[in-house]
C-alpha cells in the first residue's frame, strides 16, 4: 500500500482515539445516560398527560382565584371583619334591650328568638367563632400576598414546559431506545484503534518484515 495513503489513515485513527477523551465524551455520555434515566418516569405518556391535566384543570383555574387575593381584597375583608366585631358588640346589648322592652327576662328573649327567629339567633350566637375563623383566613391571605401575586407569572413560565413535554413524548421514546450513551465513546475509539494498527503496521512493520523497494521484487532487509 502506498505510504502516502497510510499517514492520513493514521492521523484519522489517532483523532478518533484522542478526541473523545479530549472533549470528555465518556463523562458527558454518562451524564446523558443519567439524564435519560431520570426523565424516563416523567416522560411516559400517562405521566405527561397527568402533568398537563394538573396544569390546565387545576393550576390555571387557581390562577384566576389568586388574582383576587391582593391588597384591595384585604382592605375589603378588613372592613367585613370590623363589621363582625361591631355586630358582636351590639348583639350583647340587643337581648337586654328587647327583654326590657317586652318586660321579659333575657333568657325568655333568647328562647323566643330561637323559636321565632332561629337563623338570626344562631348567627348571633356564632359571631365570636365567625370572627375568629374570618380573622384567621384574612391573616393567611395577607401572609401569602406575594405568593398569590406570583401565580400568573408562574403559570406563564411553566406553560412552555408542559407544552414541550407533550410535544416530545415520542421523541423521548425514540432517543431512549438508543444503545447506552456510555457506548458512544467506543464507537469512535475502537474504529480509531483499528485504523492506527492498520496504518502503523504498514508504516512501521515488525523487524524482519520490512522491505526495500527497487525496480525488481522487494528483498527483505536483514
Amino acid at each position: 500500500m502506498n505510504r502516502k495513503v497510510l499517514w492520513p489513515i493514521l492521523s484519522i485513527g489517532l483523532a478518533l482515539v484522542i478526541v473523545p477523551f479530549a472533549i470528555s465524551l465518556p463523562t458527558k455520555a454518562s451524564a446523558g445516560e443519567r439524564m435519560l434515566n431520570g426523565f424516563q418516569p416523567i416522560m411516559q405518556p400517562a405521566s405527561v398527560q397527568t402533568t398537563a391535566d394538573y396544569y390546565n384543570n387545576v393550576f390555571v383555574p387557581l390562577g384566576k382565584v389568586a388574582q383576587i387575593m391582593g391588597t384591595p381584597t384585604h382592605v375589603k375583608f378588613d372592613r367585613y371583619l370590623t363589621g363582625i366585631a361591631g355586630m358582636q358588640s351590639d348583639a350583647k346589648k340587643l337581648v337586654p334591650m328587647i327583654a326590657q322592652a317586652l318586660h321579659m327576662t333575657p333568657a325568655q328573649v333568647q328562647a323566643l328568638m330561637a323559636e321565632r327567629l332561629p337563623a338570626m339567633s344562631a348567627m348571633l350566637q356564632s359571631l365570636p367563632q365567625m370572627q375568629r375563623d374570618f380573622g384567621g383566613l384574612l391573616t393567611t391571605m395577607k401572609q401569602n400576598t406575594a405568593i398569590f401575586a406570583a401565580v400568573p407569572s408562574g403559570l406563564a413560565h411553566y406553560k412552555p414546559l408542559v407544552t414541550t413535554m407533550q410535544a416530545n413524548v415520542d421523541n423521548y421514546k425514540q432517543v431512549n431506545s438508543l444503545p447506552s450513551f456510555r457506548l458512544f465513546t467506543w464507537f469512535f475509539v475502537v474504529p480509531g484503534a483499528l485504523l492506527v494498527l492498520l496504518a502503523g503496521w504498514g508504516l512501521f512493520p515488525p523487524v524482519g518484515k520490512r522491505f526495500v523497494f527497487h525496480t525488481g521484487r522487494p528483498h527483505p532487509v536483514a
